[in-house]
């Protein structure tokens, strides 16, 4: 239910420095002025929703987004729903299901050591895997290296 146009937009949620996650999103624009977003979310379907307990605000006051500390990805699915309140008037509620392992953004991996011989004209870089609440296979990481200047 709710008038058609007046869900959010651009709802994006980023997982960060292992147990951290940001949800943020644009207000409708043919949502009235004084309409106030309410985001929940829950990690498998049995489960019931959870409001969020730490907003992000727009300077009128609006909610845009949602801080979340202690998220575990494990292999889990979230689902996420955002709807609106505005006296009078229903607001198109926003549904949408995440696998929380692709929206994880990986820490650099740690403990880079170049060592370089200036007789062979060698270097040996060296390095641990980033830190991650999930993988736990080091095998399931991809390394590049962009050497700049020589």
């Amino acid at each position: 239910a709710g008038m058609n146009g007046t869900a959010i937009e651009n709802f994006v949620c980023v997982i960060y420095n292992i147990s951290f996650m940001n949800c943020t999103w644009h207000v409708s624009r043919t949502a009235p002025g004084d309409t106030q977003y309410f985001l929940y979310w829950k990690s498998s379907k049995k489960e019931d929703f959870i409001g969020c307990q730490n907003y992000i605000k727009d300077n009128g006051g609006r909610h845009t987004g949602c801080r979340f500390q202690n998220v575990t990805i494990e292999n889990k699915r979230a689902y996420f729903l955002v709807n609106g309140s505005r006296s009078g008037q229903n607001i198109q509620p926003y549904k949408k299901m995440i696998a929380l392992y692709k929206i994880e953004k990986l820490t650099p991996p740690l403990n880079v050591t170049v060592n370089c011989t200036e007789l062979s004209h060698l270097c040996e870089i060296q390095w641990q895997p980033p830190r991650t609440s999930h993988v736990k296979r080091e095998i399931c990481f991809k390394y590049e290296i962009v050497i700049e200047k020589k």
